[in-house]
């Protein structure tokens, strides 16, 4: 008896470890490599995969961020966007943060990939917007946001819609000159040399990035991670800092070309890019009109740029992944978001200016972004049957729509 049991304990022994060898063999659900002539390609289910993406805030006229969008029982991402998106070529979402309540984010989830084909960039702000500011340079701030991080991971890594993890969204503005939620140290404000002052908290900021970045990969090796940040500004810091970071997600706005920004990234970086924002508004102001051919010539030739740097593609470097459009639709709370009766009114003022985006420039001031018209879909003031602002596509739309087909065909 004795005997037997030795034997079933050692089988069962023998059968672990074959079932732990298997486990740890298995392929990650969403991965990156490096191909033998050295492009970087993104695999899903061991598939290649681009990103043809959008960034998602689907807020309705006469609301702001404040809206749930997640529970919004009229379900715009159902009974509007998904259909749209998937008849685009769209396969991913990036979103800015999770909603509040997980059951509606995982019904949202689980509709938008078993309906519509679609998968999630899960973006955590790393507290940049809370009041008052991030303090990067606090232990105690580091550990709560962590934790709130590990909170969102464990909570849908096992959701078969995500893609990927994003860390941030333009957080090194926060560094100056831009002010941008400012931040800083007793040690920081020591120093006098402003150059140094800034590298000092690129520093402090690149290694949470990575404290962050190690722990995800404790709990989730499926899905790789993105750190979100304002253009190509520190990477080279961020390289030195952050081995765990398996992708850049820049937001770029660049006007109509992106200039050397692959050969750069591949120098100061050395990983791959995903574009985590680009795009255009599609407002004139010096004509003080919508002008959606300007919006969709200027994202063509962005998208044609982002393709030509493909991995497989012997004419660029092989480093870009894709991208996702700012954005899917316009959102009318931006230019004066704490007067609630603008909320209702699609405003032609410019918030901020450009010269890249050169087709209004001369506009009076300079003032020539305009926040509330850079979506690829017009919202109606007109419902459809459950409540919803109908959606009317941009020439943007058709334009991105040609050739993301194109792109999904070709792979």
């Amino acid at each position: 008896m004795r005997k037997a049991k030795l034997i079933i304990t050692v089988l069962s022994l023998m059968t672990g470890m074959f079932l732990a060898m298997t486990v740890s063999a298995k392929e990650p659900r969403v991965s990156i490599i490096q191909t033998k002539t050295g492009d970087y390609q993104l695999l899903v289910e061991g598939k290649p995969y681009i990103v043809h993406g959008v960034c998602y805030s689907p807020i309705p006229i006469g609301q702001n961020y404040e809206y749930n969008w997640w529970g919004d029982p009229s379900k715009p991402w159902l009974n509007e966007d998904g259909p749209m998106m998937k008849e685009m070529g769209v396969n991913t979402i990036r979103i800015y943060q999770p909603g509040e309540n997980p059951a509606e984010v995982k019904e949202l989830m689980t509709a938008a990939y078993e309906q519509f084909g679609i998968r999630f960039i899960m973006t955590h702000y790393l507290g940049f917007w809370e009041y008052p500011a991030a303090q990067y340079g606090d232990e105690a701030f580091q550990e709560r946001t962590l934790q709130d991080v590990i909170k969102m991971v464990n909570e849908y890594k096992d959701e078969p819609g995500v893609l990927m993890w994003c860390l941030g969204n333009e957080n090194n503005f926060s560094f100056g000159p831009q002010k941008v939620n400012p931040w800083t140290t007793k040690e920081i404000e020591a120093m006098s040399d402003p150059y140094k002052k800034r590298i000092a908290k690129a520093k402090i900021y690149y290694q949470f990035i990575e404290k962050v970045a190690k722990a995800i990969k404790k709990i989730d090796p499926d899905h790789p991670i993105m750190m979100g940040n304002g253009d190509l500004a520190d990477v080279d810091i961020a390289k030195r800092y952050c081995p765990h970071v398996d992708v850049l997600g820049a937001t770029v706005y660049r006007g109509k070309s992106f200039g050397n920004l692959f050969k750069e990234c591949e120098i100061k970086w050395g990983k791959p890019i995903i574009f985590s924002e680009f795009g255009c508004d599609d407002y004139d102001a010096c004509k003080q009109k919508e002008d959606q051919e300007i919006q969709a010539v200027f994202l063509k030739n962005q998208w044609t740029e982002i393709a030509r740097n493909f991995p497989g593609n012997p004419d660029g470097t092989g480093n870009c992944l894709g991208g996702c459009v700012f954005e899917w639709n316009d959102e009318w709370w931006k230019a004066d978001e704490s007067n609630k009766e603008s909320w209702s009114v699609h405003d032609t003022s410019g918030q901020w200016c450009h010269g890249a985006y050169y087709f209004d420039i001369k506009v009076e001031g300079g003032m020539n972004m305009n926040e509330e018209w850079w979506g690829i879909v017009s919202l109606s003031p007109e419902l459809d049957q459950w409540g919803n602002n109908k959606r009317i596509p941009k020439k943007s739309y058709y334009a991105l729509q040609e050739m993301w087909l194109k792109d999904a065909a070709n792979q």
